[in-house]
């Protein structure tokens, strides 16, 4: 599917989903039906569609232990990762969509990968509905402690005289580190080698045992840059961390305008009662505003990011259109 085709069908499914948005919103405002009512009878699955220790598994887990005490029943962390977070997203899309099956996804397995992956089992704008976002996620440009840069130029110039011999690790292919490192190599006009990994968490493992050199990283490795073990030259994203203040964004280093935040957040199969779907929203964007919830993102530099179904799926078709002239241009694709 190439790019251009892909954004006329993201045109169709947008106005789709503004329409089933309004009848959400309608139903939101009448009874709960009966079933609504009752639910959750039994546990609730809560799909990862990346491995443990990621950015998605922090937040997942950060937000289903409250959930659980607040809806009266579990809800069950299991994570599928693989392909991207395509082997997660299919299992939820072909879920039974009875309101007891949900994914927590970065949006970028929504926005980007119909866009990379040629063989994909689910069409994510299709077959899943948008919950509830939970957080903007940050990417931290973070080298290994030998590399020998203290500042974003002093990196730019070491990666021009050594062409192509570093490598940066991403949680995967279409993955918003691996946007964000290509992204990088174009804007800085330099060359190194992609290393995908099945996660955040066995590239992060790499690069603190340098087998890698330098990542993008969501967040999860940012107390071993506290402990000196990685060294964090830039914020990819056009506002600051709260969490480090002094340190420049990309775009504030002289690669202007270069964002690549991204947005994670909850997602139900097609065909989820609306009711059910709009209960989930209202109690996650609770918890995200509490004051718990922004302590532990706080813990990867990610912030809160409350939203309706509707917004949260906005935020996915601007994605598409962001990154999508980046993917053709560097031939990016799904593996």
């Amino acid at each position: 599917m190439n790019t251009a085709t892909s954004f006329r069908r993201r045109s169709l499914l947008a106005r789709g989903m503004a329409l089933a948005a309004l009848s959400s919103a309608a139903l939101a405002l009448s009874p709960l039906s009966a079933s609504a009512q009752q639910w959750p009878e039994k546990p609730v699955t809560v799909i990862v569609n990346f491995p443990a220790g990621g950015a998605a598994d922090r937040i997942a887990r950060a937000i289903t232990q409250p959930l659980s005490e607040v809806l009266g029943q579990s809800f069950v962390v299991e994570n599928k990762g693989g392909a991207g977070g395509n082997i997660g997203g299919d299992a939820a899309a072909k879920s039974k969509p009875d309101g007891y099956t949900f994914l927590m996804s970065s949006g970028g397995m929504v926005s980007v990968n119909p866009l990379i992956y040629n063989n994909m089992t689910f069409d994510p704008m299709k077959d899943l509905v948008p919950v509830a976002a939970a957080a903007r996620v940050l990417v931290f440009l973070e080298t290994k402690p030998d590399i020998p840069a203290n500042t974003v130029q002093e990196f730019i110039d070491y990666l021009k005289k050594h062409p192509g011999e570093l490598d940066f690790g991403s949680p995967g292919n279409g993955s918003s580190p691996h946007l964000a490192g290509e992204l990088f190599k174009e804007m800085a006009g330099v060359d190194a080698v992609h290393i995908p990994y099945r996660g955040a968490a066995p590239a992060m493992r790499d690069l603190l045992g340098g087998q890698i050199d330098f990542m993008f990283d969501p967040g999860i490795g940012l107390a071993s840059v506290e402990a000196g073990k990685l060294k964090l030259l830039a914020i990819g994203s056009m506002q600051r961390s709260t969490r480090f203040p002094d340190v420049p964004t990309l775009h504030e280093a002289g690669l202007t305008n270069f964002d690549a935040d991204t947005y994670f957040g909850f997602y139900a199969p097609a065909g989820t009662p609306p009711e059910i779907i709009q209960k989930m929203n209202t109690e996650i964007n609770k918890i995200v505003e509490s004051e718990d919830f922004r302590k532990t993102l706080a813990v990867i530099g990610a912030e809160p990011a409350p939203m309706t179904p509707d917004e949260f799926h906005q935020k996915a078709v601007d994605d598409a259109e962001r990154f999508g002239k980046l993917i053709k241009e560097r031939q990016i694709m799904g593996g």
